[in-house]
């Protein structure tokens, strides 16, 4: 008895470790994506594409003609709308960058070109209202500085001095009949005033007909200059002769000068009588000037399509010179808070504006926009994207991701009669190259050889790989060689790479 019952323990043991190890056996030979599956049970798989990027899917897992492993496509992974999924890790790479979209004063500015001008409002002609002869000039070259009430030329005229007596004769006589009738001193003063008015109609003031005592002035009489500025013109040479109206110099005060700019047509709407500008011109590079609208030109140049500015611009130390170039710059700040967008953000296709709004870290969705005004750093949103939302302004990654991009803003004109149906391609091309870099999606960066078929030179390119296991055992850095195929225009996705023992030749 005792003999039976340990031949039916051993043989109770060995099933038991026979039933093991069938059970280990099974477990360690799961499918992978079996397992895989089970792991991400809260991640739903929708189907199985084919590792090549071929039309073909499986709703369960299996493999294609060489052996490779159909990839599994999950829900939460599957693009919707036309978005657009990038790994963290290109991201981070590519130094992708966003910004809010917020209301803002828009930072725009209409810029125009001009030149400086004469404030024609401080240009001052001496020109004496008689005939006479200029005894001595003080003021002998043209451009030289003048003060107001400084010294410009004497004069001697016969016609003048008879007035200054006549007037000086009627002032005594009027003094004289002060005990005479009403009549006499009547006549008396009406004579002098006469003559008063005639001397003050030639810009003779009594100062300069009387002097202290009330005794005749000298056979002459000195000019002095009606304001500070510099001569612009001199016409006068000493001992000339001058008749009644004829220019003798024209002083210009250049204490305020004008600016006179050319805005275009599309930004005459944006300026208004009023506004704040900036002036620059290039002698003073690193200062500018601060001017004011005054006047709007009411007619447009039919030749360039613009409209004139006037604006007024202090020069008190006389820094801007007539017929200098300037650069203006006129603020337009009267419109208030906008809705704005980075100009950086907005991708022109010359047919519509499309900016990639950042839904989540990793995943963006390109969206056509109506913009408005632009600013120097900012454009106006008039629709198709809401405030706070999170939109790219560095969009050097497009250049990696281009027929993402091209398809998913394909999938946004909903028509799809003008969506064109890809050929597929199936032909591998053989390359040699660097295996830079391993991404955490499995995607990786090789620095390769020029391809001849191809036209490509030699270049660093990120790839998409059909199996992850393909770089199994492969650390960056290492040769490899390595086959591609065009799955899409514009895809191209590595079906074999191995590492390379052999020496070649550097890129």
């Amino acid at each position: 008895m005792k003999t039976n019952n340990a031949i039916i323990v051993v043989m109770l043991i060995l099933a038991v470790g026979s039933g093991s190890y069938w059970l280990g056996t099974r477990s360690t030979h799961m499918p992978m994506a079996a397992t895989f599956a089970k792991e991400d049970s809260a991640n739903k798989i929708l189907y199985y594409r084919n590792p090549m990027g071929l039309s073909d899917t499986s709703p369960v897992p299996k493999k294609d003609s060489m052996g490779m492993d159909y990839v599994p496509v999950y829900e939460k992974d599957q693009s919707e709308g036309g978005q657009l999924n990038i790994s963290l890790a290109k991201v981070q790479k590519l130094g992708v960058k966003s910004e809010t979209v917020a209301m803002r004063v828009l930072d725009r500015a209409v810029r125009a070109t001009g030149r400086i001008e004469i404030d024609e409002r401080r240009i001052f002609l001496i020109a004496p209202k008689f005939e006479g002869w200029l005894e001595k000039l003080y003021v002998n070259t043209t451009g030289e500085q003048v003060s107001k009430g400084q010294r410009l030329f004497n004069v001697y005229s016969p016609e003048l001095i008879s007035a200054q007596r006549e007037y000086v004769l009627a002032t005594k006589g009027e003094a004289a009949l002060g005990n005479a009738d009403q009549a006499a001193r009547d006549s008396m003063k009406q004579l002098a005033e006469a003559s008063r008015l005639r001397l003050k109609n030639w810009d003779i003031g009594d100062a300069q007909t009387v002097n202290s005592a009330g005794d005749a002035s000298t056979q002459n009489i000195t000019f002095r200059a009606p304001v500070s500025g510099i001569v612009l013109e001199k016409n006068a040479v000493q001992g000339m002769r001058f008749m009644p109206g004829e220019v003798l110099y024209r002083i210009a005060d250049l204490s305020t000068v004008w600016v006179v700019a050319e805005v275009a047509e599309q930004d005459i709407a944006a300026i208004s009588l009023g506004a704040m500008a900036r002036v620059e011109v290039d002698a003073y590079p690193e200062k500018d000037f601060s001017g004011k609208i005054l006047f709007i030109y009411p007619t447009l140049d039919t030749v360039t399509r613009t409209v004139k500015v006037r604006l007024e611009v202090n020069n008190p130390k006389g820094m801007l010179k007539p017929a200098m170039f300037a650069n203006v710059k006129v603020l337009d700040d009267h419109m208030g808070k906008v809705l704005t967008v980075p100009a950086s953000a907005v991708i022109d296709s010359g047919t519509r504006q499309v900016v990639l709004v950042q839904l989540a870290e990793g995943r963006f969705e390109p969206r056509s926009i109506r913009v408005g005004r632009r600013g120097d750093n900012y454009v106006e949103l008039l629709d198709g994207i809401a405030e706070g939302e999170q939109v790219v302004t560095s969009a050097n990654f497009l250049i990696d991701s281009e027929s993402n991009l091209k398809a998913a803003l394909g999938g946004m004109s909903g028509n799809k009669a003008e969506k064109v149906e890809s050929k597929v391609r199936t032909v591998g091309h053989q390359v040699q190259g660097t295996l830079d870099e391993i991404y955490e999606d499995g995607s990786v960066s090789i620095s390769h050889q020029p391809i001849k078929a191809l036209g490509w030179p030699a270049m660093t390119m990120d790839f998409e790989v059909a199996n992850s296991s393909l770089t199994g055992g492969i650390k960056p850095g290492s040769r490899i060689d390595f086959e591609i195929v065009e799955r899409e225009p514009g895809e191209w996705v590595i079906t074999s790479m191995k590492a390379h023992s052999a020496q070649y030749e550097g890129r």
